[in-house]
Formats: structure tokens, C-alpha cells, sequence
């Protein structure tokens, strides 16, 4: 790790002597056919996805972008490490990029493995300004395949995202077409018995929640490498052949589920990282992670990728086959996830007063159920961190008997992570017990756990960390802000790390939807319990009701975002700075004068 940050280093005091690569990208206008729909958007040398980019370990890469657009511009390179000021965020990293301007990134590759690129400027990137990084290693991988191909999934809305964060701010449920309907509620009293189904109705109904919520944004159609369900983006294979899948989720907002019928994969690299192979038949990848499986068919017959949204409300598909204009049979889309009182783990430690760590994703517009005890009027500046104070009277219908283990009198310090709530529940540590989201593969296989991941090889030496922090994810989801320990990004202070230290981040859920946390330019050590084995990543998914840790070595000086990949997320306040302090004194230099000349994000 010391020769990729010296390295990293020279590249930022002095120019590079020897460039192995140099490309041009374009910005531009572009139009989007789905399948479903034609949408105008923003794209890379005149389409979207953008070229896949194509490096080589250890060579030193020039990039000119042009803007051909008439509004600002930039590009973020998803999950390499590189100077700070060729991150393309802009107010942090620099500036952007005007209308008719070019702008030259120039940094060296310091990784191997499957990554990508998008903009970081307003709703360009869900308006389609993405695309894919494939990186060589400088040796040998530790896996044989004879072919590979780049799968880029992404949700296609025909909304602009401008257009989808005004609706989202003026009805939270705006896109939500999975509400309960008086069917569910029967087949509901079919399988608990009506009192069961009352109180839990009633439940609900007191939070002003409903357990439908688990997507912001449904209606939209799933691409694969820019193509929809009816234009069946095809990889061509020789029986026999083992392929190299490289799975990237660059949507918006949407997670998926991705499994192969009548395939196997092995899983062996996660966010670019080699990681020791692991067996699967379906496994979720969330916003801006990638994936990279090996398959074999051995048999001389079309498969389908086939990868539906973690709320089952929408899919994208595409085939492997042995020719093109093969199909394999597509599979029905699974019944809907439903949350559950575990999913709600985080609410006992939020401000019910400012309502910001309240997510009211699940809120019922015309439900007064269960309201009738709660005056919310008189809650203003009531702080239930510590529910002590709290009178359960007025949560009529709430059943808290089902809240095995809970000792409502001190929840503040709650560890979500190691919760036990409801009926017997998933083992999964990243799911809380009991959750509704806990995914389970199609006929009874194995799907994949963050706990399944170890690093081939450890990116860094064991140590302990020098001290913890705590992000606390929070929302409101009535007004829809989104924000980390109750502070939306514009009133929020920069999280200062210093130079070489090793600092361990602890998530704690607040709310009911799933966050995909994301840093700039420094690894994250995902916590999963095997030492110097945990593996490396660049996003880490954090579920509702849960606690998560991440630790990250401070070996990249300058400053860098820190946010949830959720667009409208980021955008609605889910974002901190953070700023390195230290390191060598050219660098602090260059730190401030970006600062001074930066601006908003």
C-alpha cells in the first residue's frame, strides 16, 4: 500500500514522464431508447452507457473531457484511488467543467478490476452520464476465464431526475405503486388472524408508515448495457468456456437481484478487490458496487441474466448464448418484499420532535389509523433518544410484546446490528433479525452474504484503529431530506480525519430504506469479522434497523465526498465532506486553494 500511495503521491507534485494512455470523452446530449420508452439524457461520445475504459495497472492515464453540454459538467472516477483534485466532485475536488470547455484528468492506476465513471454534477448521472472501467492487473489473476464481458445495469426512468426530485419533495410515496390494498389486508387476516392483522395494521398506521415502502422510485424500465428487457443485450459463449462476468450497478436508486437459471457463479472479486471465491446462485448488488462472477455453460443453450429489483417492482434482463437471436426463458418477477417491525430497529433512537431521524418512507397519505392516541402537535422539541420519557400509550395497536429483548427504557446506545425483534429471523448479521428484506434465492440456493466475503490477499496490515466515529443515517421522509446524524449536508461540518491514522465508522440505521455508503478515494474495510481478512470495498449497503462498521486507512491527503449512492439521497442531504489533514505540505497547498475556489456541490 506504501508504493500505491507513493506513487499516487509523485503524480501530484510533478507531472507524469510517461503516459501509457490517453482518451477523449465527449459530453453531450443524446437520446434513450428503453425499449419501453425514448427519453432525451446526457451520455459520453454521443451515447449511454459511455465507452468502456480500458487501463493497465501501473500505467499513468490522460483523459480529456469536452463539455458539449450548455450547463456545468464533471466526471467522478467510481472507486480509484488517485490524487484528490482528479476526483471530479465538484466544490470539493474542483471547480467542474464549463459549457465548451476541456478539461484534462490525469492521475496513475494504481488497481485492477471492474469499476466506472459518471457525472457528479446535479442529475446528469441518472440522465445516463455513466459508464464502465475495466483495469488489467500488472500480473497474473488468481482465476482463469477465457472470455469476459461488462454487464452495466442501470433504472431508466422517463422522468428527468430534476423532474423525479420535485415529485419526491412534493409527495414522498409519489413513485410508490405497491401500496396495500384491502386484498393484501385480507390475505393478510387469511394468515395471522384478523386481530393480529388489525394490530399490526394499526401499528403502521400510529408511525404514519407503511410496509410497502421499500423503493423510492418504481416505474422505471431496467437496462442492461443500455439495452431494455425487449432489446436483450447478448454475450456470445463457446460451450465449455468459463466467462467473466463484470456486474455494475449504476442506477439511480435501484438494487438488484441477480441470478442466472440453470448457471452457477463464483464470486470473485467485489468493488475491484480479489476476494476468495465464493459458490452462489443469486446475490444483491447495491448502487454503485460491482461484482465480478465466473460462469461455465457447458451445454450449447441460451441463459438468461435476469436481475429484479429488491422490491420487486421492475427488472432487467439480457442473455448468454452460443448465438445471437437466442433466448432462454424469463422468469416471473417474485411477490414484493415487505418491511417489518425489525426494519423499524432504528426508530427508537430518533428525535420524534425535529422528525429528523424519522423515515416516514412508508407513510400512508390518507391513513389516520392508529392516530387517534398521538398528538404530534405537542411533540415538537421532544427528544426520544432516550425513551425512558416516552409514554407507549399513545402508540395504540403497537404490539411491543413482538419486540423480543428490547429494553425501551435506554435505546440510545442500541446496537442494531446484534438486535432481536419478531419471529425467528435470518442469521445474516447484515439484516436485522426478523427483516422483510432479507433476500432468499430462488429455489432454496445459495445467495450471497457481505459475511461471505474475505480478501484474497490483505490490502493492509492488521491494526487497531485510533478512534471510532458514528454516522447515524437519517430522514425524513415527509419532506424528504435525507441526512447523516440529523444534519442535512449544507448545514453540516466537514468530518476531519488526520493523515495516517486508521479510523473505524460505525453506521447505525435510523431509517427504513437501504444506504449505500460511498468514499472518496480512501478503501473501506468492511467489517465482517475475519480480521486481516475483511475485504475491501468502495461502497458498503447499510440496512434499515442495523449497525455496520467500516474501518479506512488515512493515506490520501486532500478532501473528499463522503455520501449515500442513492441520487436523490445525496441530493437531498445524505453528503459530508471530509477532509484529510496532514500529509506533505504541496498537497495541503493544493487542498486549500480548491477549497477557496470551489463552491457548492
Amino acid at each position: 500500500m506504501k508504493t500505491r500511495f507513493l506513487s499516487g503521491l509523485l503524480s501530484l507534485l510533478m507531472p507524469a514522464m510517461v503516459l501509457a494512455g490517453e482518451y477523449d470523452l465527449t459530453v453531450d446530449r443524446v437520446k434513450i431508447d428503453t425499449g419501453d420508452f425514448v427519453k432525451e439524457g446526457i451520455g459520453y461520445n454521443g451515447a449511454s452507457p459511455g465507452p468502456v475504459m480500458r487501463f493497465k495497472e501501473g500505467e499513468n492515464v490522460r483523459i480529456n473531457v469536452t463539455n458539449n453540454l450548455d450547463e456545468m459538467t464533471s466526471i467522478h472516477w467510481h472507486g480509484l484511488i488517485l490524487p484528490f483534485n482528479q476526483d471530479g466532485v465538484p466544490g470539493i475536488s474542483f471547480p467542474g467543467i464549463k459549457p465548451g470547455e476541456t478539461f484534462t484528468y490525469e492521475f496513475p492506476i494504481q488497481q485492477a478490476g471492474t469499476y466506472w465513471f459518471h457525472s457528479h454534477s446535479g442529475f446528469q448521472e441518472p440522465d445516463g452520464a455513466y459508464g464502465a472501467i475495466v483495469i488489467e492487473p500488472e500480473g497474473r489473476e488468481p482465476f482463469r476465464y477465457d472470455r469476459e464481458y461488462v454487464v452495466q445495469l442501470t433504472d431508466k426512468h422517463p422522468h428527468s431526475g430534476d423532474r423525479i426530485m420535485r415529485n419526491l419533495k412534493m409527495m414522498a410515496d409519489y413513485y410508490n405503486r405497491q401500496q396495500l390494498t384491502v386484498g393484501d389486508f385480507f390475505s393478510e387476516v387469511s394468515e395471522n388472524g384478523l386481530m393480529n392483522t388489525v394490530q399490526d395494521r394499526m401499528a403502521w398506521g400510529s408511525m404514519r408508515m407503511m410496509k410497502a415502502d421499500v423503493e423510492d422510485l418504481q416505474g422505471f424500465t431496467g437496462l442492461i448495457n443500455g439495452k431494455g428487457p425487449d432489446q436483450n443485450w447478448t454475450g456470445i459463449f463457446e460451450p465449455g468456456e468459463r466467462i467473466r462476468l463484470r456486474f455494475i450497478n449504476s442506477s439511480a436508486m435501484t438494487y438488484f437481484d441477480i441470478r442466472i437459471p440453470g448457471l452457477d457463479m463464483t464470486v470473485v472479486q467485489a468493488d475491484g478487490n480479489n476476494v476468495q471465491p465464493v459458490s452462489v446462485d443469486e446475490f444483491r448488488i447495491g448502487v454503485a458496487e460491482t461484482y465480478d462472477v465466473i460462469v461455465r455453460p457447458k451445454d450449447e443453450q441460451a441463459y438468461t441474466i435476469f436481475a429484479e429489483s429488491m422490491g420487486r417492482s421492475g427488472y432487467a434482463r439480457a442473455t448468454l448464448a452460443p448465438e445471437e437471436g437466442m433466448e432462454a426463458a424469463v422468469p416471473q418477477l417474485r411477490e414484493p418484499a415487505r418491511l417489518t417491525m425489525a426494519d423499524m430497529g432504528g426508530m427508537p433512537g430518533m428525535d420524534h420532535g425535529s422528525m429528523a431521524g424519522m423515515d416516514h418512507g412508508d407513510m400512508d397519505m390518507n391513513s389516520s389509523e392508529g392516530m387517534s392516541g398521538m398528538d404530534h402537535s405537542s411533540m415538537e422539541g421532544m427528544d426520544h433518544a432516550n425513551m425512558s420519557n416516552m409514554d407507549h400509550s399513545n402508540m395504540k395497536g403497537m404490539d411491543h410484546s413482538n419486540m423480543e429483548g428490547m429494553d425501551h427504557s435506554g435505546m440510545s446506545g442500541m446496537d442494531h446490528g446484534s438486535m432481536t425483534m419478531g419471529k425467528e429471523g435470518p442469521t445474516d448479521p447484515f439484516y436485522a433479525k426478523g427483516s422483510g428484506l432479507t433476500p432468499t434465492a430462488a429455489n432454496g440456493g445459495k445467495f450471497l452474504s457481505y459475511a461471505d466475503l474475505k480478501a484474497q490477499d490483505p490490502l493492509y496490515e492488521d491494526r487497531e484503529p485510533t478512534r471510532e466515529i458514528e454516522l447515524r443515517l437519517t430522514g425524513n421522509m415527509e419532506r424528504y431530506i435525507w441526512s447523516i446524524n440529523g444534519v442535512k449536508y449544507e448545514d453540516a461540518d466537514p468530518i476531519r480525519l488526520k493523515y495516517g491514522e486508521r479510523v473505524r465508522f460505525k453506521f447505525v440505521n435510523e431509517t427504513m430504506m437501504t444506504h449505500p455508503m460511498h468514499l472518496h478515494g480512501m478503501w473501506s474495510i468492511l467489517d465482517v469479522g475475519a480480521g486481516q481478512w475483511n475485504p475491501i470495498k468502495h461502497t458498503v449497503s447499510v440496512n434499515p434497523g442495523t449497525t455496520v462498521y467500516m474501518e479506512t486507512e488515512v493515506d490520501a491527503p486532500g478532501q473528499w465526498a463522503f455520501h449515500c449512492h442513492l441520487s436523490y439521497h445525496a441530493a437531498a442531504g445524505m453528503f459530508r465532506k471530509v477532509i484529510v489533514e496532514g500529509g506533505p505540505d504541496s498537497t495541503q497547498a493544493k487542498t486549500d486553494a480548491i477549497a477557496k475556489d470551489g463552491g457548492e456541490v
